[in-house]
């Protein structure tokens, strides 16, 4: 099963929610084609009236703990938690996802401080 799909199952069966959507982000990062390690979840359900976001999110990690755990599975997880009533307030839109500003473990590093000499040490 594919991650997207095993996200958007578990978060189903755990919920009870009006709004549910699980976008995969992983093209906007560098990762791999066709990766599926970040996410954005956009939820509304009566389960998060008079809880504090953190409470929420914990509820989210609890559900998909496995996915979270295992090696190769999500990496970044973006959540939009909502009450029905925060919603609707909300004026019924999330906030755009920023750009990465990450790069690979491949990339170069620029130096800490002053620049090298010829044998490798600071000058």
């Amino acid at each position: 099963m594919k991650m997207q799909n095993a996200i958007e199952s578990k978060l189903n069966e755990a919920f009870d929610a009006s709004i549910l959507q699980v976008e995969n982000e992983s093209h906007m990062h560098s990762v791999p084609p066709n990766s599926e390690t970040h996410f954005k979840v956009t939820m509304v359900s009566p389960a998060f009236a008079g809880q504090m976001k953190v409470k929420r999110h914990q509820a989210i990690y609890k559900v998909l703990s496995e996915e979270l755990e295992m090696a190769g599975g999500v990496h970044a997880l973006a959540l939009h938690l909502y009450s029905p009533e925060e919603w609707e307030a909300s004026g019924q839109s999330v906030p755009a996802s920023p750009n990465c500003m990450g790069g690979s473990k491949a990339d170069a590093r620029p130096a800490a401080s002053g620049s090298k000499n010829q044998s490798g040490g600071l000058s």
